[in-house]
């Protein structure tokens, strides 16, 4: 419902208005989360029960199997008569339109579609730490490190987030002793991968196949 809502104003922007507006959005949930903590708790937040479980391996698998599944239904969409139209709306919406699709429809679709995903990881994500705060899942940070992860593994793919989002944390641990300086290394790589390699890790690895082929 807060994906539809957002969806109505947002998509009659266009560029980075629109990702501004995103951005915006989560500025002003916050806020309004701190002004009613009264029942939401404010910047501390509310403690959740373990509705997961609190065995770090069981809370691994079942991660792994909601990333699956998640994974392989969004991958269907993308491969099916409305996904293609979905796609190509994002990607050329003049054309879509001048071939008699309604454009700002199926962007609401893509929207929501997102939303009701992002949603679901949010969700589990705030049983895992038995918390929910706006340090732990609304902040700007976590949407950035999202885009990032989205840019870094490959754009309009499904494999390349989970590829970027994978880097970005077996980085952060693998060059944790580093202290700070781990987060401007592992942003220096990001930044690199972004400027030369615009399609993404596995954008440029289905590129290279394609050339050789």
């Amino acid at each position: 419902m807060g994906g539809l809502l957002l969806a109505l104003p947002a998509l009659r922007l266009r560029g980075p208005y629109f990702g501004l507006v995103t951005l915006v959005a989560v500025l002003l949930l916050t806020q309004a989360i701190t002004i009613g903590s009264k029942w939401t708790g404010g910047e501390i937040g509310l403690s959740l029960p373990d509705v997961l479980s609190i065995d770090d391996a069981t809370n691994y698998w079942i991660a792994l199997v909601f990333m699956g599944v998640a994974g392989t239904l969004l991958f269907l969409l993308s491969r099916s008569p409305v996904g293609l139209i979905l796609q190509a709306c994002g990607q050329d919406p003049v054309e879509a339109a001048a071939l008699g699709f309604n454009v700002s429809k199926h962007k609401l679709a893509a929207f929501c579609v997102s939303a009701l995903f992002s949603g679901m990881s949010g969700a589990m994500l705030v049983f895992y730490f038995g918390t929910v705060s706006p340090g732990t899942v609304i902040d700007i940070a976590v949407g950035v490190q999202v885009i990032i992860a989205t840019v870094l593994g490959g754009r309009r793919t499904i494999v390349g987030a989970a590829i970027g989002a994978i880097f970005l944390i077996v980085a952060g641990e693998v060059l944790r002793p580093l202290g700070q300086l781990s987060t401007f290394v592992v942003s220096g790589v990001a930044l690199a991968v972004i400027l030369f390699f615009p399609d993404g890790l596995l954008g440029y690895v289905l590129h290279r196949r394609g050339r050789t082929v």
